[in-house]
């Protein structure tokens, strides 16, 4: 009970004869074993600078460790800067990435630093103590700023803990001041002040917490990343406005003439059958691959003929340099070598990949590769930004700038999937081929001459079915008192059978590929009807 009353003696004679002390530069030397004097000035750039006096016992040795990231709140640690360290006395004062590191050995012995980013706001934060490797008796700190602060907080006690200090307290001079009584080993004195604002300039340092939450915080970076994406995307939004209605705009059909000067059958820039499904639609079909089989019948390349109430076709001339990949490939596919019936071509399930066919469009100029392949690309960027993602939030954070990249790799898939496929050049075409459409729908036959009927005819029956006039098509030519004959079948049939070969072939195409698409799903258990038969008239 004695020793009790001579330290609190003691601490009274330490305060008042202390006290005047506190304000000036340098620290008073601390009355008392294992305690500490610290002076702290805001500087007009925001640095604080703090000296420290310590007093460490005979036997004794005394470490602190101070961390320099520490958490804040929303998923961010703050960090703080030491410079400028400087140690009189006895021990090591160092500075490394992640900590401020004190050792002391007996005696009295003053630190001096600078620390950058204690001002967050108007607000100036430090750990007066903590990390200490022994107890502190007393603690006694100042803070001078160059305006007199209009608020002081202080907590003492476990990091986890919100108990006030012994004292915290702007005195009459605008100094403030802050006490607290034994600190054990480990626990902490945290000071904050604040100033009017406009005092000091802000300085604190916020980065993103080394957790799965902090790699997603926004941050400068990755704001300016997804500053950089909105404005991409409004640029895609526009591109893709102004395509389609460029696209849209097309204009009226003009009047095309579908019989030259020499009196034959002509398609605008040479179009082939097979190319309208692309070039109207986007996409070709089976339509488009019937159509391709008529033409290379009309073209001498495959003959047909009736055989026990079916089509049969067969090889009429070889593949030569005159058909295109396209072309080659549907004729491969439908005669292999041995002639064929439609019932067993359908039966074949024969699908056609359209790669040749949009190959050879965009050789032409009509549409465009981009599209097609932005979308791949597309798909690619995305798979590479979630790894991205993935890999970010496990490592470096700033784990969004991976979420930005596939949304950048879904909307390359989206726009591609917008934009026309056809350039200006495809448009004029596809009008055109309006325009062809119209003229076989209203054509007017007896304009032409008895010789000229058979091979116009025949050569625009393709086009015919493609664009879907194949019964006006027909018509006006069965319409005739003499119709004209079809050169590419064996024995006599008018434009009337002609018209239900097309149909039926368009038809076994259709049949073939939903069997091919049942095919893909599960056994077929069902049969197929037989093609239309030759000689008979259909509805077409």
């Amino acid at each position: 009970m004695r020793g009790r009353d001579v330290t609190a003696a003691a601490l009274t004679l330490f305060l008042a004869v202390a006290g005047p002390a506190a304000a000036q530069d340098q620290p008073p030397p601390p009355a008392l074993p294992q305690s500490a004097e610290i002076q702290l000035k805001v500087e007009r750039d925001g640095a604080l600078s703090v000296a420290e006096a310590v007093s460490v016992p005979n036997g004794v040795t005394m470490d602190r460790r101070v961390p320099l990231r520490v958490p804040a709140p929303h998923h961010r640690d703050r960090v703080y800067g030491v410079r400028d360290v400087v140690l009189e006395g006895s021990g090591t004062a160092s500075v490394d990435q992640d900590a401020f590191t004190i050792h002391l050995t007996a005696g009295t012995s003053t630190v001096r630093y600078t620390v950058d980013g204690a001002v967050d706001g108007n607000r100036v934060t430090w750990e007066l103590a903590g990390g200490w490797s022994t107890e502190l008796k007393f603690l006694r700190a100042s803070f001078a700023a160059p305006e007199i602060p209009t608020a002081v907080d202080c907590r003492a006690g476990p990091a986890d803990s919100d108990f006030p200090c012994g004292a915290a307290q702007i005195d009459h001079a605008g100094l403030t001041r802050f006490s607290q009584q034994n600190l054990l080993a480990g626990q902490r004195m945290t000071a904050t002040v604040e100033l009017p604002a406009g005092t000091v300039p802000a300085n604190a340092r916020l980065v993103p917490a080394k957790t799965l939450a902090g790699a997603f915080v926004l941050t400068a970076p990755v704001g300016w990343a997804w500053a950089g994406f909105g404005a991409l995307l409004l640029a895609a939004v526009v591109l893709v406005w102004l395509a389609r209605r460029r696209d849209a705009e097309a204009g009226e059909p003009p009047k095309v003439e579908l019989i030259t000067a020499n009196g034959e059958f002509a398609s605008p820039e040479g179009v082939l059958p097979g190319h309208v499904g692309l070039l109207l639609h986007g996409r070709t079909g089976a339509a488009d691959i019937a159509a391709t089989v008529l033409d290379l019948a009309v073209r001498n390349y495959i003959w047909v003929s009736a055989e026990d109430g079916d089509w049969r076709l067969s090889r009429r001339n070889p593949a030569d340099e005159h058909l295109t990949s396209f072309e080659r490939a549907v004729f491969a596919a439908v005669l292999p070598e041995d002639p064929v019936t439609l019932a067993e071509l359908r039966r074949r399930h024969v699908v056609i990949a359209p790669d040749g066919l949009y190959a050879d469009v965009v050789r032409r100029g009509w549409l465009a590769a981009r599209p097609r392949r932005l979308g791949r690309a597309g798909v690619r960027v995305v798979f590479y930004g979630v790894f991205l993602t993935v890999l970010l939030a496990l490592t470096a954070g700033y784990a969004q700038l991976g979420v930005i990249l596939a949304l950048a790799g879904a909307a390359a898939a989206v726009v591609s999937a917008a934009l026309p496929a056809r350039r200006r050049a495809g448009t004029d075409v596809a009008r055109r081929l309006r325009g062809v459409a119209e003229e076989l729908g209203s054509v007017r036959v007896k304009d032409l001459g008895k010789p000229q009927r058979e091979l116009v005819f025949s050569r625009g029956l393709p086009y015919a079915s493609a664009l879907g006039e194949l019964s006006a098509w027909v018509a006006a030519f069965d319409g005739l008192k003499h119709p004209p004959p079809v050169y590419w079948h064996a024995g006599e049939i008018g434009p009337d059978q002609a018209g239900s070969f097309a149909t039926a072939l368009a038809g076994t195409f259709a049949g073939a590929r939903r069997g091919h698409l049942l095919d893909l799903v599960g056994p077929d258990g069902g049969s197929h009807p037989p093609a239309g038969k030759p000689g008979t008239a259909e509805p077409s």
